[in-house]
């Protein structure tokens, strides 16, 4: 039996842990080439022992590094596919009035390259290979891209960012790429960190033991999803299943929008 993704082949930008981890094992098992861009070496090396994946260590926000995690990936398997981006960091609900004045530009600026521009330096290294195999990318919003109320004034910003990324992205490229976005919900097990420029960088989105009870509370359909729960709306918008879906999102955030 064919599987969704047989034989495609994509690169997952932030693939080491949280929704990337659970879109690289997704991606594996529905039959694609998988490669992965990834900063943390612990988490490279786990990749190495544990998947069936091309793993490149290197920054998402860099240009180069990018390139040589698309480059990879076309050196062992002559092309690519699918372009998947789940970078990002969080501002811990930081509203305006709690960030100092002198914080602020270099936390603007921290939250804005890792969220917004590490998807649009991925997508500009994958792009020729991308137009050549008519490939689509997928990227990562979040329901803060939606709705307020379950991040700070930065990372919502942010979300709202890639949201419109994602339309302005799926209008250029049509009808050679498509272009879509997954926005999850509130997320159990993921490796979520915080903002260096605002001493968060310690601090862990998933390290509250009510996490679970919470998420289910303040969802419509009562469900604390994982990472491989969100990753099978990735599978499907990569997948020729979505090949006349473009410039759209996938709500896996267990309903919250009927209650907004």
């Amino acid at each position: 039996m064919s599987t969704w993704l047989d034989g495609m082949r994509a690169l997952v930008v932030g693939g080491g842990s949280g929704i990337g981890r659970g879109v690289v094992e997704a991606f594996v098992e529905e039959g694609a080439h998988v490669g992965v861009l990834e900063l943390d070496s612990a988490k490279c090396a786990e990749l190495h022992a544990q998947a069936e994946c091309v793993v490149v260590q290197g920054d998402a926000t860099h240009l180069g590094d990018n390139e040589r995690a698309v480059d990879a990936l076309i050196n062992r398997y002559g092309g690519l596919d699918i372009l998947v981006n789940c970078v990002g960091v969080f501002d811990f609900n930081r509203g305006i009035a709690d960030i100092q004045g002198d914080d602020l530009p270099s936390a603007f600026d921290e939250i804005f390259r890792a969220n917004v521009a590490s998807q649009i330096l991925s997508v500009k290294a994958a792009l020729p290979a991308l137009q050549a195999s008519r490939g689509s990318i997928v990227l990562t919003v979040s329901t803060s891209g939606f709705y307020p109320g379950r991040g700070g004034v930065l990372y919502v910003a942010t979300k709202f960012a890639v949201r419109g990324l994602v339309i302005a992205l799926a209008h250029d490229l049509a009808p050679d790429v498509r272009v879509n976005g997954v926005a999850p919900g509130g997320t159990l097990g993921t490796d979520l960190r915080g903002l260096a420029s605002l001493g968060l960088e310690s601090e862990r989105l998933d390290s509250d033991p009510n996490r679970e009870a919470d998420l289910r509370a303040r969802t419509p359909l009562h469900v604390a999803l994982t990472p491989k729960d969100h990753a099978w709306s990735y599978v499907f918008l990569a997948s020729r299943r979505s090949q006349g879906i473009t410039g759209t999102f996938v709500h896996s955030d267990g309903g919250r929008g009927v209650r907004e």
